[in-house]
């Protein structure tokens, strides 16, 4: 019966683990692209600087893009 537990308990951690490695490789595809300051202003965006957050582009479309 011990046995049968332990083996429950692994077979969890295993799915638990693979479930948030794929979440994790999705989010990170789903995550928008990195823009430039010139691609930002020749899309018509606007460059907004955050304290302690860097800056990004915001599009005429709504989104928002970070700049490297």
């Amino acid at each position: 019966m011990r046995v049968r537990r332990i083996l429950g308990l692994a077979l969890a951690a295993a799915t638990l683990a693979g479930v948030s490695a794929v979440g994790v490789v999705g989010a990170e595809a789903a995550s928008s692209p990195n823009i430039s300051r010139d691609d930002c202003t020749a899309a018509g965006g606007q460059i907004v600087s955050r304290p302690y957050a860097g800056e990004s582009c915001s599009l005429p479309d709504g989104t928002a893009q970070p700049i490297t």
